[in-house]
């Protein structure tokens, strides 16, 4: 299987005072949302956001994400712990207003979540008007997808 070809420094984030995730500015960053699940717990969704691109066209690292298809494989490596490594279940695409709460669930069943902007971008309207969520399931988990 092919693995995901996303290299990123991960960082935690918060909520904007809007109530909206923070998205680290450096596109080569990733951020965590630091009130939901780790990477590597045992339940509910570990979630990474992470630019496409940069204003002046320049891929981000999460523009990785747009060749992902379920089966392959990311891992998140962690400091002073092993990696967790998680096999692709699904990728969709979804309006920037509609992204799914399940997506920052902290109960059930372990699963990585990794969001990033898709188009259209219409800059009018303040940018990419959706979302690409793609999800993994932790590989060894004895869970059956």
């Amino acid at each position: 299987m092919d693995d995901v070809d996303l290299d990123a420094r991960v960082i935690p984030v918060g909520v904007t005072e809007r109530g909206d995730m923070t998205v680290p500015d450096d596109p080569a960053t990733a951020g965590w949302y630091r009130y939901g699940p780790a990477p590597g717990s045992a339940q509910g969704s570990t979630v990474l956001v992470g630019h496409v691109d940069t204003d002046s066209g320049d891929l981000g690292e999460f523009a990785a994400l747009y060749d992902v298809r379920r089966g392959h494989r990311v891992e998140v490596r962690r400091s002073g712990a092993p990696p967790v490594r998680y096999r692709i279940l699904s990728r969709v695409t979804v309006p920037k207003d509609e992204l799914p709460s399940s997506a920052f669930r902290r109960s059930g069943a372990p699963v990585l979540t990794l969001i990033t902007c898709a188009p259209p971008y219409v800059p009018e309207r303040g940018g990419y008007l959706s979302n690409l969520v793609v999800t993994a399931a932790p590989i060894g988990s004895g869970r059956r997808w």
